[in-house]
């Protein structure tokens, strides 16, 4: 059974006991056995006893971030082979921790269109083969669109366009919405959407976020294995897999 460790909680304005219920949803249709906590400082321990870090942590400042201590026991499991899986808030929390924010593969700047602004737009699945979003169609959404500054050598599964609102400048410019990456034996799955509960209700985002969770996990990263539900064995695959 896949052990997960889910950090959950911190501001408020992004509903994070709803979406924490949401995710135990998930979680638990995945079979995993979950333990769950709103103790940042559970970070400090050893987690490599986790097959998979679900962090939903929201921060409200830019000056917040992880101690020395907490970045590195999650760093640290995350190479020994401990999944990540993130979304949304995940990408503004703490901020002031670069090697966290290297680890997830990208860092939120902006949403020009306004904080909590329900902005409608459209994600566009670019990597329909993959196992996180095989059977995931191109979905709207009417939230904040996330612009990022992201990871080069992220393996990007999903993506949105700008429309140029209030920027003219950024109209047409395409910004990743979801994408996977590897971290020494780790898998990291991140994507940006999910300000409010009703962002994750639509069966696309659903299953992207359900197939990410299974991806992330564990189970088909440890020496020697290939994951049987994955036909993209982790061993054949470069470092954006």
């Amino acid at each position: 059974m896949t052990r997960v460790l889910h950090l959950y909680g911190g501001w408020p304005g992004h509903s994070p006991y709803e979406v924490a219920a949401w995710t135990r949803g998930l979680l638990d249709e995945l079979g995993c056995d979950v333990e769950e906590t709103q103790d940042v400082f559970r970070l400090d321990g050893d987690l490599t006893g986790y097959d998979l870090v679900v962090l939903a942590w929201n921060n409200a400042l830019t000056t917040e971030g992880l101690s020395e201590a907490q970045e590195r026991g999650l760093l640290t499991a995350v190479e020994a082979g401990t999944g990540l899986a993130a979304w949304h808030g995940a990408g503004a929390a703490f901020r002031s921790s670069l090697r966290y924010h290297l680890l997830l593969g990208g860092d939120f700047v902006a949403h020009p269109a306004g904080e909590g602004f329900p902005e409608p737009y459209t994600v566009t699945v670019t990597d329909p083969e993959h196992p996180v979003t095989r059977g995931v169609r191109d979905f709207e959404v009417a939230s904040e669109q996330y612009y990022m500054h992201v990871d080069p050598n992220n393996h990007v599964l999903a993506e949105t366009v700008f429309g140029g609102r209030p920027w003219p400048w950024l109209a047409g410019h395409r910004c990743p919405v979801a994408w996977v990456r590897r971290w020494g034996r780790g898998r990291v799955f991140y994507h940006s959407i999910g300000h409010a509960p009703g962002d994750l209700a639509g069966a696309d985002v659903r299953r992207l976020t359900r197939q990410g969770l299974r991806y992330a996990a564990r189970a088909g990263t440890r020496a020697g294995t290939g994951d049987p539900r994955d036909p993209r064995d982790p061993r054949k695959q470069g470092e954006g897999s």
